[in-house]
């Protein structure tokens, strides 16, 4: 018997509808790599590392501090954008070095115009999906890290529903 050559990856996708916002204009929220902060729930700041806006090999860093019986704990990722795609509204970006656990994690965003929106919403409704490839993270089930991206995709889209 031959050794197993790949090794056991979780993949999951979750997606959100965003009602009263075209899939432009969440977009261009979601394209602009380096202010996840602003629409992230758990992320408290994002800078630029290296690298050009909007071009793959742009390295950003996200961080969040959090306080845990008085005494703060930073947790923090550097992620670079892989793939940028204005024109199918898609951007992927993969986890480089972190202190959250994560020893491979690529991520995938898609933007997608949703027709038949009714006029409450002005006909302006899209969709965002949210899939990702990741080894095992210690501590976290596959649910976990599912539940966690829901959770996260859904803050954002209530967010764009109120802001844009």
């Amino acid at each position: 018997m031959e050794p197993e050559t790949a090794a056991f990856k979780w993949e999951g996708k979750q997606a959100a509808q965003v009602n009263g916002v075209t899939a432009e204009q969440a977009w261009l929220v979601l394209s602009d790599f380096c202010n996840v902060h602003k629409w992230f729930p758990t992320v408290d700041t994002c800078r630029r590392v290296e690298g050009t806006d909007g071009q793959t090999g742009l390295v950003r860093y996200c961080a969040s501090t959090t306080t845990k019986e008085e005494e703060e704990e930073t947790k923090w990722a550097k992620e670079r954008l892989v793939e940028m795609d204005p024109i199918g509204r898609c951007l992927s970006y993969e986890v480089l070095e972190n202190n959250v656990g994560f020893r491979s994690y690529v991520a995938t965003v898609k933007v997608m115009q949703v027709d038949g929106g009714d006029e409450s919403d002005g006909g302006k409704v899209c969709r965002i999906e949210w899939s990702f490839v990741s080894d095992p993270v210690d501590g976290w089930k596959k649910e976990d890290l599912e539940s966690y991206v829901g959770f996260c995709l859904k803050h954002m889209a209530n967010k764009m529903e109120m802001n844009l």
